[in-house]
């Protein structure tokens, strides 16, 4: 669900007409319904309910500060993959007990910020990075808390590039090596094993594949307190699905109603890390036609929009919903939406069925609030995209367009 809507022909972002917000602040432009993202939020929270948790919302997905500092003053917490993800997440007021650090690559400085800071848990995908983090907290005098990231080696079934929780991908300790690391991580200083971490993917339709690896997640968990480790917390994950299309994702209750028997069998404090679920829905990119051209039988659409702007669709060749931002005339046509860049990749959607959209005229890509501006880039030397948050009739600019100067600002110039 979100609140965008059409009225007399024109799209709207809860109160806020799009042609009026991208008058007022130009495009490419990134807008999101703050009443969106709250509300699915919500959902989740309502769902569990019923047992100790916290939701850690993904920044990954949408780190602007804005969005952050929302979800801060309704409870949330984070999940964080980088030292940069970390300052924000705090920078916003997020407290640091509601902080999980996930990823497999943290650096040792990255590990001194996350004890310092006295962040709730550090999730381990090493032995090695369990003597690290050891070194470290003792270093700085402090006792962190940590969880053992596990690989169930379930297939998510969803694209190749999101799933992480089979043996052939990078992320986690297998499930038969997981009592050894907990003895290593009990025999060094610092640091106290007092949870279990899972991530089984991204876009998972199905709860299926939560309830295979929550089986094998709950015989890890009792052989882990078998040799005296208090197990305290179980943190799931994220990767509940959204609609880019036509598909049927699960809703908050029905993921919980499916896994929540696993969890209260475990006696655990439960986190979850949704990021698209709560912030995919909530945002759009808007883009103006530059130019319309009919070549090798195809009739192109050229945004000002591209590539950098939203890779996701030449990366996975994912799929997100493109409509005028006003209604057009005529009959529809098939027509490749693409952008500016100087790569044969630069696409935002191929084969669609539009109205014959003109120069000057606008188009809306939904299911943008995830990983759009997040994975945006500078590529071809463009500026990055401003960011509005709608709130009713009011928009909030909440990241401003980068500049020419923005480019350079970090460069030396010999």
């Amino acid at each position: 669900m979100d609140y965008f809507h059409r009225d007399g022909g024109e799209l709207w972002c809860e109160d806020a007409r799009v042609r009026d917000l991208a008058a007022r602040f130009g495009t490419p432009l990134y807008v999101y319904s703050r009443r969106t993202f709250v509300e699915h939020y919500r959902k989740l929270e309502t769902a569990f309910a019923d047992v100790p948790h916290v939701i850690c919302f993904s920044v990954k997905s949408n780190g602007n500060l804005g969005i952050l500092r929302t979800l801060a003053a309704m409870g949330a917490g984070a999940d964080v993959v980088s030292g940069g993800e970390l300052h924000k997440a705090m920078l916003a007021g997020i407290p640091a007990d509601r902080i999980v650090y996930s990823g497999v690559g943290k650096t040792r400085s990255e590990l001194e910020l996350a004890v310092a800071s006295g962040i709730r848990s550090i999730n381990v995908e090493n032995v090695e990075e369990l003597r690290v983090l050891s070194e470290v907290a003792v270093a700085l005098g402090r006792r962190q808390e940590c969880s053992l990231r596990v690989n169930p080696d379930v297939d998510a079934h969803t694209h190749e590039y999101l799933t992480t929780g089979r043996k052939e991908n990078k992320f986690g300790i297998p499930l038969a090596d997981a009592v050894r690391a907990a003895r290593i991580a009990a025999s060094l200083p610092g640091i106290a094993l007092t949870g279990l971490d899972m991530h089984i993917g991204s876009q998972i339709l199905s709860p299926v594949p939560y309830r295979m690896a929550l089986e094998q997640v709950r015989s890890v968990v009792g052989n882990l307190r078998a040799e005296g480790c208090d197990i305290r917390h179980l943190d799931i994950g994220g990767g509940l699905a959204v609609r880019y299309d036509t598909e049927d994702p699960m809703t908050a209750d029905q993921f919980h109603d499916e896994i929540i028997a696993l969890v209260r069998v475990l006696g655990v404090d439960l986190v979850l890390e949704p990021g698209r679920f709560i912030i995919g829905p909530a945002g759009i990119l808007v883009g103006e036609v530059q130019f319309v051209k009919e070549a090798g039988g195809k009739r192109f659409v050229i945004l000002d929009a591209g590539m950098n702007d939203l890779i996701r669709p030449s990366l996975y060749g994912a799929h997100h919903r493109i409509e005028p931002v006003v209604d057009g005339t005529g009959p529809l046509v098939q027509t490749d939406v693409v952008g500016p860049v100087c790569e044969s990749g630069d696409f935002l959607g191929k084969d669609r069925q539009l109205p014959s959209l003109q120069r000057g005229d606008q188009v809306a890509v939904f299911t943008a609030g995830a990983y759009g501006f997040a994975m945006s880039s500078n590529y071809n030397q463009r500026p990055r995209a401003a960011e509005v948050l709608v709130d009713g009739a009011v928009a909030t600019l909440i990241r401003r367009r980068e500049t020419f100067d923005d480019l350079v600002r970090a460069e030396i110039d010999l």
